[in-house]
């Protein structure tokens, strides 16, 4: 599970397809070594029948030199490891055979049938062969970590440039470079300081928010313009490399268009690039907290931010101000980097203890998937270090899968709510009942999922027996952060469709789905027989209401009697107590604390989409409605309506922020025929012209068009706010879209009058004091509960 070399400190690894492979250790978080060795660049095949048809001479015996092939056991597909002293022999004979058996002429390992080969990079190849891992015996507070920022004179690498660059230095502090005018000659001077900065900080990781999307691809397009070679990593002759990824930007051949099925990240050979917005994303996809993933958004958040005075810079005006103020821009780039640097050290520790297990650079594992990420390279290794075939890549049988138990027994307002965590179900009941894929014939994925746990335990232990606030407090809760994040992948990865991960098997995963629908509903009866009032039900955990006479020493108690009903490796646990809660939808609710704050979950309260001024609304009238102050909710809604009507909320308040996912090729050609209100709007704003995946804030102006609010990093600027939106429309809105989300925490008669306009009320006005929340029993899921089996 951990690899099984033992080898320290290793913090980089650069492989070539020549066979070589370059590891930098920092054995200690001491000082740096630099070795050199050779492995043999490997592939795994389905047939023989193509090394046979190239003419190439091979051997099945003698692994040493030239072409190997080895034929792995078991029933797995994937039964022959081919191996060469260097890449391009292996590719060359594997390529040659292939067309010829094909019939039709491939030149490169990747053109093979999927289903018939598993390719990796040479680095992992050196790293699943060795048996190597990164970071063994080491903290994340002994690497070295540099953080840079570039400061620019405008977004278009083709005809801005690069002013200032902000390094945050291995030891803490923040050093600026600017350049010494605004010429080729200023700019490339610049960036020639800056490599030589690097190389001689020697920094094992870089670290930047939007560092892939941004940062890098404008140094590199500008350094490329400029005739300056980027030799920042520890490799002698190396600039920036590439590798394809997801959420990458465009590949482009220098100053040609992008190739637009292309996508790749820049990499520094020798260290390590890290993305914070990577981890934001990550931890945003659990949470669902942050207000945005911009840096000055994310360092608010989370308490980072240098100081309540912080520089707040408009993207295109950066350069201006530098030139009457350049001391503001000074502060803005220090600022950018201190946050970065903490942000790192906040989230980044899940990366660093998954890098430590898995047979992956460091900087892949920060942005992975947990399943086909982080699982997969797990299972390969395991199974070529048992000398076992793999299985192929398969289309499923047209199983559906039978998806998550999930269950609602209550919708409205409902006080003195208790809440109980079922502590990673499916991967408790995949161990409970021996649960895994069919074609995991070593039970590989079983048994990591097992050591997972028990380690993940073990880490907690150890985090909470070290001195608060230490090195081994953050290293072992890191450990802890990174299993979870496995183990709760491994029923995904189970149940990941048509032939997306290796062992994927659709009946397994419906048996753990079916098992837990069975555990869930008998934890579910076993606490309305004891006197809860179920509400939500679901594979992270139930929620539930308790009588006015109830205390806690007596709700921990019914939670441990029920808990000794389940079945072994399951464990309920006692997780929270709230004052009230709103139930809207499944997975869509809010929680007031006894200490009066509220909590959202759901796409129904929160949402990058939502305009802020209903998200502000519904904050106020939910905490008034669950502190029973319903006079409170009405008046939340009247002071929305008057603010609209007098404009006292400022644009950005009304703008919602979507996500364009058209190129503006494909909306031009249905714009005739259809105009869809945030495209049109972002067309008429840059004359067509944006990137998919790119947010905008737009609004409804009081000529009905749409505008756009520009932005950068979350946020929009003052001279933007002209409140020229369309009020009638957003007081419409409010009603329609925000304040529906209380509607079955009311009878239909007392909520229309709860947000009736106050010129429309009847001529005697039921008082408000006298409307009362409620709540109503989903009867079709409680007649589902507790029909007999």
């Amino acid at each position: 599970m951990w690899g099984w070399d033992p080898t320290p400190g290793i913090v980089s690894v650069w492989a070539t397809p020549d066979g070589e492979a370059t590891v930098w250790r920092r054995p200690g978080g001491g000082v740096l070594l630099t070795e050199t060795e050779r492995f043999r660049p490997w592939v795994l095949v389905s047939t023989l029948d193509w090394l046979a048809a190239s003419g190439a001479p091979f051997t099945r015996d003698d692994p040493s030199t030239g072409l190997h092939a080895r034929e792995l056991a078991g029933p797995g597909a994937l039964r022959f490891l081919i191996s060469a002293p260097r890449w391009h022999l292996l590719e060359q004979a594997l390529c040659r055979g292939a067309s010829r058996v094909l019939g039709q002429r491939l030149t490169r390992v990747q053109q093979l049938p999927r289903e018939h080969r598993h390719v990796l990079p040479p680095d992992e190849q050196y790293l699943v062969a060795t048996g190597r891992t990164y970071f063994r015996d080491l903290t994340f507070a002994q690497l070295r970590r540099l953080q840079f920022d570039l400061e620019t004179t405008g977004l278009d690498a083709r005809v801005d440039r690069i002013f200032l660059i902000a390094i945050g230095t291995p030891d803490g502090g923040v050093e600026l470079l600017e350049a010494a005018g605004e010429d080729d000659a200023a700019e490339r001077e610049l960036l020639e300081r800056f490599v030589a900065r690097i190389t001689l900080l020697d920094p094992d990781v870089v670290e930047n928010h939007n560092l892939h999307g941004f940062d890098l691809p404008f140094l590199r397009q500008r350094a490329r313009r400029l005739g300056v070679r980027l030799a920042l990593g520890r490799v002698p002759g190396l600039g920036l490399d590439e590798r394809v990824a997801m959420r990458g930007v465009l590949s482009d051949d220098g100053d040609g268009p992008p190739h637009h099925e292309r996508r790749v990240r820049y990499v520094i050979p020798g260290r390590e690039c890290i993305d914070t917005l990577d981890a934001v994303r990550r931890y945003d996809f659990a949470v669902r907290e942050l207000p945005s993933h911009g840096l000055k958004a994310v360092a608010r958040h989370f308490h980072i931010a240098g100081s309540d005075t912080r520089e707040l810079l408009r993207g295109d005006r950066i350069h201006e101000v530098y030139r009457t103020n350049p001391d503001r821009v000074r502060r803005y780039a220090r600022a950018d980097v201190t946050e970065v640097a903490a942000l790192a050290r906040l989230l980044g520790g899940a990366g660093f203890a998954l890098a430590r297990m898995a047979p992956r650079r460091y900087e892949r594992l920060a942005d992975a998937g947990p399943a086909t990420g982080v699982i997969d390279p797990l299972l390969v290794r395991a199974y070529l270090r048992a000398g076992q075939a793999l299985p192929a890549h398969a289309a499923g049988d047209g199983t559906v899968h039978s998806g998550a138990a999930l269950m609602l027994f209550n919708a409205g307002a409902l006080q003195r709510i208790v809440k109980v965590d079922v502590a990673s179900l499916y991967p408790s009941l995949m161990r409970a009942y021996r649960i895994g894929p069919q074609r995991d014939h070593l039970q590989a994925l079983l048994f990591l999922v097992d050591r997972l746990v028990e380690q993940r335990l073990e880490a907690k232990g150890r985090a909470r027996a070290a001195v608060p606030g230490s090195d081994e407090q953050f290293t072992q809760e890191a450990i802890s952060a990174a299993m979870k994040l496995v183990v709760n992948s491994a029923y995904g990865y189970l149940a990941a469709g048509e032939g997306l991960t290796r062992f994927a098997d659709v009946h397994a995963a419906n048996e753990v789905t079916r098992r837990g629908r069975e555990t869930l509903a008998l934890m579910c009866r076993e606490l309305a027989a004891r006197g809860a009032e179920l509400i939500e039900a679901d594979t992270d955990g139930v929620y539930f209401a308790v009588p006015t006479s109830w205390r806690e020493p007596q709700e921990r108690a019914m939670v441990q009697e029920v808990a000794a009903l389940l079945p072994s490796l399951v464990r309920l646990e006692f997780e929270g107590r709230y004052a009230a809660m709103l139930s809207h939808e499944a997975k869509n609710y809010a929680l007031l604390t006894h200490d009066g704050r509220l909590l959202l979950r759901g796409v129904a309260f929160r949402s990058s989409r939502a305009e802020p001024f209903g998200e502000a609304f519904l904050r106020t009238a939910i905490t008034c409605l669950l502190a029973s102050d319903v006079v409170g909710v009405r008046q939340a809604y009247l002071n929305t309506v008057a603010a609209l009507q007098r404009r006292q909320l400022p644009t950005t308040a009304v703008a919602a922020r979507v996500r364009l996912r058209k190129t503006p090729a494909v909306y031009a050609r249905t714009r005739s025929a259809r105009r869809e209100f945030a495209y049109e709007a972002v067309w008429q704003h840059t004359g067509g012209h944006w990137n998919v995946g790119e947010r905008v804030r737009v609004y409804r102006a009081a000529d009905g068009t749409g505008r756009v609010l520009d932005e950068v990093e979350g946020e929009v600027w003052v001279d933007q706010d002209l409140r020229d939106y369309d009020v009638a429309h957003y007081v419409a809105l409010l009603r329609r879209t925000f304040a529906t989300r209380l509607a079955r925490a009311f009878r239909p008669a007392d909520f229309a009058l709860l947000f009736a306009d106050a010129e429309q009320l009847p001529l005697f006005v039921p008082a408000f004091e006298a409307i009362r929340s409620i709540a109503v029993r989903d009867a079709v899921a409680w007649a589902a509960l507790l029909a007999p089996e």
